[in-house]
């Protein structure tokens, strides 16, 4: 069994055998689910397209757009 302590800011550390065995690296994201009593622990992948709070604004992104603010 791998442990960890919880500070008093509840925080911890992902032991690195943990860390090792999800291929998790520094600003990956990870997902929680508590399952009878258990918190399971796994990697999340995020989707770029749709965590881009910009990513919706497709209507601004045309061709005399770009020539009229590409330099800004």
């Amino acid at each position: 069994m791998i442990t960890s302590r919880l500070t008093s800011k509840a925080q911890t550390t992902i032991p690195q055998a943990v860390r090792t065995a999800l291929g998790l690296l520094p600003g990956d994201a990870i997902a929680y689910q508590i399952e009878d009593g258990r918190a399971v622990l796994t990697r999340f992948n995020l989707n770029p397209e749709t965590d881009d709070p910009f990513g919706t604004f497709f209507e601004w992104g045309s061709t005399a757009d770009e020539k009229a603010y590409g330099k800004l």
